[in-house]
C-alpha cells in the first residue's frame, strides 16, 4: 500500500469523506480535513489522533465554493504540498426541475463542478513540484445515465467523469494518477440533503440490494487508484450495472429511465 506525505480530503465531516480519513490514516503523514461542520471535524480528528498517535491531523472549517476559504485550505497543508486529493465533497437534489429551487442547483452546480474543478486546478501545480501524486474524484454510477427527478445532480457527475478522463492524460507525464470513483447507492448522509421537504432517505426510489457500504467503497477506490484504474465502480453489482450500462444503446437506456419509478 502507498503511504503518502499529505493526504488532503474534502467533505471529510461525515459519510464517504470521514471513511476516507479512517482509512488513510494509517498511511499518512499529514491528513488534512476539510468541511463546513467544524464539530463533526474535530470529533473526527480526535479519534484519528487517539488512535494514530504520530499521525497530524489538521482541521479546516471552510466552504470550498469560497475562493478564499480554498487559499486557507491550501495554506493548512504548510510545505507538505498534498500528495493525494480526495475531492468528495458533493450534494444532490431529488425532484422534479421544474420545482427545483434555483438556489440549490447553483449551490450544487457550484459545489460538484466549480469547486471540485478548483481544487484540483490548485492542487495538481502542487503535486507537480514535488514529484507527482494520486488524485481520486468522487463522481457517480449517476454520471452514466440521464435521471429523471436527478437531472442536474447525474450531469454533474457526468462532467466530474469526462474531466477527470482527460485530466488523468494531461498528468500522467507528471506522475499523477487520476481516477474517478462512480458509487451507486451509499449509506451517507446524502440522501437527506438531496431530499425536498424534509423527506427522508427512504422516499428515494433506491433499493436496499444496490446498497455498497462506505467501508468498501473506499477501499476498493484506494486499491483503484494504486493500480491506476480511471474509474471505480465500487461492489460487484454495481460494477456489473455499469458493464452493462456501457453496452446499451442510447435508445434503450433512454426508454429505461422513461419507465424508470418516480415520485
Amino acid at each position: 500500500m502507498k503511504a503518502y506525505r499529505c493526504a488532503l480530503i474534502t467533505g471529510a465531516s461525515s459519510g464517504l469523506g470521514a471513511e476516507f480519513a479512517r482509512q488513510l490514516a494509517g498511511r499518512c503523514q499529514l491528513l488534512v480535513l476539510t468541511a463546513r461542520r467544524e464539530t463533526l471535524l474535530e470529533r473526527l480528528a480526535d479519534g484519528l489522533r487517539g488512535a494514530h498517535p504520530s499521525l497530524e491531523v489538521v482541521t479546516v472549517a471552510a466552504d470550498i465554493t469560497d475562493p478564499a476559504d480554498r487559499q486557507r485550505i491550501l495554506a493548512a497543508c504548510g510545505a507538505c504540498a498534498p500528495d493525494l486529493l480526495v475531492n468528495n465533497a458533493g450534494m444532490g437534489d431529488y425532484g422534479d426541475f421544474t420545482e427545483a429551487k434555483w438556489s440549490k442547483l447553483e449551490a450544487m452546480l457550484r459545489l460538484n463542478v466549480e469547486a471540485l474543478t478548483a481544487m484540483s486546478h490548485a492542487v495538481a501545480p502542487r503535486m507537480i513540484a514535488h514529484g507527482g501524486g494520486d488524485m481520486i474524484q468522487v463522481s457517480s454510477l449517476a454520471s452514466l445515465l440521464p435521471i429523471p427527478d436527478f437531472a442536474v445532480y447525474a450531469a454533474t457527475k457526468a462532467y466530474v467523469s469526462s474531466f477527470s478522463e482527460a485530466l488523468r492524460i494531461e498528468l500522467r507525464e507528471h506522475g499523477i494518477r487520476v481516477t474517478a470513483l462512480c458509487p451507486g447507492p451509499v449509506h451517507t448522509g446524502f440522501g437527506e440533503v438531496a431530499a425536498r421537504d424534509g423527506k427522508k432517505n427512504k422516499d428515494l426510489p433506491m433499493r436496499e440490494w444496490s446498497y455498497v457500504d462506505a467501508s468498501t467503497v473506499v477501499s476498493e477506490a484506494l486499491d483503484g487508484v494504486e493500480l491506476d484504474r480511471p474509474r471505480v465502480y465500487p461492489g460487484l453489482k454495481i460494477a456489473a450495472a455499469a458493464a452493462l450500462l456501457s453496452l446499451l444503446p442510447l435508445a434503450l437506456i433512454r426508454l429505461a429511465m422513461s419507465s424508470r419509478p418516480r415520485r
